[in-house]
């Protein structure tokens, strides 16, 4: 089987920390799970004017999560919501690529913020705040560590997800205060939390095209494992 190039998108910090300077972070946890599942990770740089040549490079591309929001003029949004923080740049080059593997119809996996992201860049909205616009939401920032589940999905049958899991329900961990609010055109819902929030969303015109809004690399279940290895498969 070829070992795929999977391009993944990093996260961008200010002074502080690791450096002086600006500098890029991405969790150990993401490549792993990508070479894991046979697929060769490369990490992305924040060049919106060379997403289409990063995208010629990759077979596969995975847009990672981040402590940050989509900027909310970006889906039409007339507010903003006080807890919504940005990283401009950052989306923009993540808007560039994810748009250019969708239309090259090469494999996207986008995840917790990328989900979102992955909405948003082929046309959805998002709640911009879940305590402030879904009664009885639950707890969707977790109080218990990212490496534990923090809550279930049901996961829809028929859909890519559930052929690639197995599965109907998943354990998933939880680490997000915005969610998929209207679908972008095309786009369907797999999964779902028991408050109602949308958790899965996927193309079902495209050969793998998903976004998830928990986070798959921690491998909390079997189906976590099989979501990366079946991205990697439909990459090779």
């Amino acid at each position: 089987m070829p070992q795929p190039v999977i391009g993944l998108t990093l996260d961008s910090e200010p002074p502080g920390g690791y450096s002086k300077f600006p500098w890029y972070a991405l969790r150990e946890n993401y490549c792993a799970a990508v070479a894991r599942a046979g697929g060769l990770p490369v990490l992305l740089p924040h060049e919106p004017d060379r997403a289409a040549d990063y995208l010629a490079l990759i077979d596969g591309l995975v847009v990672t999560g981040g402590a940050f929001d989509v900027d909310p003029t970006l889906f039409g949004a007339s507010t903003r919501h006080a807890t919504v923080t940005t990283k401009d740049r950052r989306t923009a080059f993540e808007l560039a690529i994810t748009r250019g593997a969708h239309a090259a119809e090469k494999p996207v996996l986008g995840i917790c913020g990328g989900q979102q992201l992955l909405n948003v860049a082929l046309g959805g909205t998002l709640i911009q705040h879940i305590p402030d616009e879904v009664e009885g939401a639950l707890a969707h920032e977790q109080p218990n560590p990212r490496s534990e589940a923090g809550h279930a999905v049901s996961v829809v049958p028929g859909t890519l997800l559930h052929r690639v899991t197995q599965m109907t329900e998943l354990p998933v961990n939880s680490a997000h205060h915005q969610a998929v609010k209207a679908l972008a055109p095309g786009l369907v819902v797999d999964a779902t939390a028991p408050d109602g929030v949308i958790e899965g969303i996927e193309d079902p015109r495209r050969r793998f095209c998903l976004g998830v809004q928990w986070h798959p690399e921690f491998a909390i279940s079997a189906g976590d494992v099989r979501i990366f290895e079946a991205f990697i498969a439909a990459a090779a």
